[in-house]
Order: structure tokens, then C-alpha cells, then sequence
């Protein structure tokens, strides 16, 4: 794929960063009923950053976590039968019932990996919410599941992608769309 245009610097994502971290604060009146879990990869790292960006408005830390799933992406391999992603690991340290679980993804595509991510979280408590942030939406939905919290929407065309690199994985911040 030849990539079609860089959407979000350094400077951006630390910007939307900041802002959903704001968001998430206002939206739910505080954080102490709020638990960030990070899908990973990028989502867990994009969790860490939000928590350090509440922590630092808040001046108290926010409870978070971390899932394992596979995506569901052409590109991964590890799927169930019938090819949706495959919760591999939880990594939430806390009771999640009657807490409002926010979760932390890069990408909101066609909504099948927060779908899983859900249900990972339902089988380990009953959350009063669950809440999503996510940096970039592509749209292309294929369930009825969208973002509470989106630090840029960014209409795709199907047979685009959007890549989100990381400096935790990636030595560079940047968010580029590639066809």
C-alpha cells in the first residue's frame, strides 16, 4: 500500500490526547467510578497516556487495565471459527462491577474488536458503563457499536487503511492513511 496522506503529527495526537483525556473527566463527573483498560497493542498504550494526562488534571490517579485481542484484521492470523477476535488475556486488576469501564483503542473500524473487548469485560463483572475513546474513527461500521470519546474521525474509503504508529512500538507519533 502507498501511503495517501499523513493525518496526525506528534503535536495532533498529543493534542487529542489531551482532549479526550478532558472529555472523559467532564463526561463522567471525576474519575472515581472510571476505569481505563486498553485494547492492546496501541489502545494499551494510548490508556497509559490518557491515565498520565488525567492524573496530571485530576492530581489523583485513574484505575487501569489492559486486554489481549487479536484484532480482527487481514493482516492477524489468530481468530476464532468464525473469524472474529480472540480474547487472549485481561489484565484488569480491579472489580469492575458498578464501575464505568472505559475502553481504549486506537482504531474504530468495523467495531467487531470492541465487541469482543465488551465481552471480555462482562465475564469478569458487570460494569455500570462501558464507555469507549478511541483515536481515530474510520467508520465502515458492521455492528451497531460507536465511540464515546474520538480524538479525530477520518472517512475512509474501504479499500484504505489507517495506521497508527506509536512511539512504544514504533520510534515515531504519527497517523497516516495509506491506499
Amino acid at each position: 500500500m502507498k501511503k495517501k496522506a499523513e493525518l496526525l503529527d506528534q503535536a495532533a495526537m498529543n493534542r487529542a490526547i489531551t482532549r479526550i483525556a478532558h472529555e472523559i473527566i467532564e463526561r463522567n463527573e471525576g474519575i472515581d467510578e472510571c476505569i481505563l483498560v486498553g485494547i492492546k497493542t496501541r489502545g494499551a498504550f494510548l490508556a497509559k497516556r490518557l491515565a498520565e494526562k488525567i492524573n496530571l488534571i485530576e492530581k489523583k490517579e485513574i484505575r487501569s487495565g489492559e486486554l489481549d485481542i487479536s484484532l480482527y484484521r487481514d493482516d492477524l492470523t489468530v481468530k476464532t471459527d468464525n473469524g472474529e477476535a480472540l480474547v487472549k488475556d485481561v489484565d484488569i486488576t480491579y472489580d469492575v462491577s458498578n464501575q464505568k469501564v472505559i475502553l481504549v483503542d486506537d482504531v474504530l473500524y468495523t467495531g467487531r474488536t470492541v465487541r469482543a473487548a465488551m465481552d471480555a469485560v462482562m465475564d469478569i463483572g458487570r460494569p455500570s458503563q462501558i464507555q469507549l475513546a478511541v483515536l481515530v474513527d474510520r467508520g465502515h461500521r458492521e455492528l451497531p457499536i460507536r465511540a464515546d470519546f474520538v480524538g479525530k474521525n477520518i472517512p475512509t474509503a474501504s479499500n484504505e487503511r489507517i495506521e497508527v504508529n506509536m512511539v512504544e512500538a514504533d520510534q515515531t507519533d504519527v497517523v497516516a492513511i495509506y491506499e
